[in-house]
């Protein structure tokens, strides 16, 4: 099963480490740290030139985590997880 994150990018459920809202998250220094290190590195990948709304942690293939930053809530990419689970 993949979770759609916007922009047409799918992401196995097998990769997702967690899913975070910006809004939240972003309030601690060390989250703020760990996206600029991401971005920084070439890790981050931006669905939107909006408002971003929450960002999704992933397994990479041999190597660091990858970030998606998404402009869909955290709310409706857990609800996307949980309808597709019970199917």
């Amino acid at each position: 099963m993949y979770l759609h994150l916007g922009q047409s990018v799918m992401i196995p459920y097998g990769e997702i480490l967690a899913v975070f809202d910006l809004d939240n998250a972003s309030w601690a220094y060390k989250t703020r740290e760990f996206l600029e290190r991401a971005e920084q590195e070439g890790r981050a990948v931006w669905l939107t030139d909006d408002l971003p709304r929450s960002f999704v942690l992933t397994e990479a293939r041999g190597g660091e985590p990858m970030v998606y930053i998404s402009p869909l809530s955290a709310a409706i990419l857990k609800k996307r997880l949980e309808s597709d689970s019970v199917e």
